[in-house]
């Protein structure tokens, strides 16, 4: 599992749950459901990390959240 952020939302148009990593440029998948999509988009973090250290492109590190104590 990655540490990335992401985000899901209903896609009108399409009919369909779509799973954005805003951390990754492009880093989207789509599914019927919001499990789905997220299954979907942790393969596509898994490509674009590898796409990303074949061709030595930096690799943004996962957001921080620290909470208020």
């Amino acid at each position: 599992m990655h540490k990335y952020e992401i985000v899901i939302f209903w896609d009108e148009p399409d009919k369909i749950f779509v799973a954005e990593v805003p951390e990754l440029a492009g880093c989207t998948a789509h599914g019927q459901t919001p499990s789905e999509a997220a299954q979907n988009v942790n393969d596509a973090i898994d490509l674009w990390l590898e796409t990303a250290r074949e061709f030595g492109d930096e690799i943004p590190a996962p957001k921080s959240r620290l909470s208020a104590a």
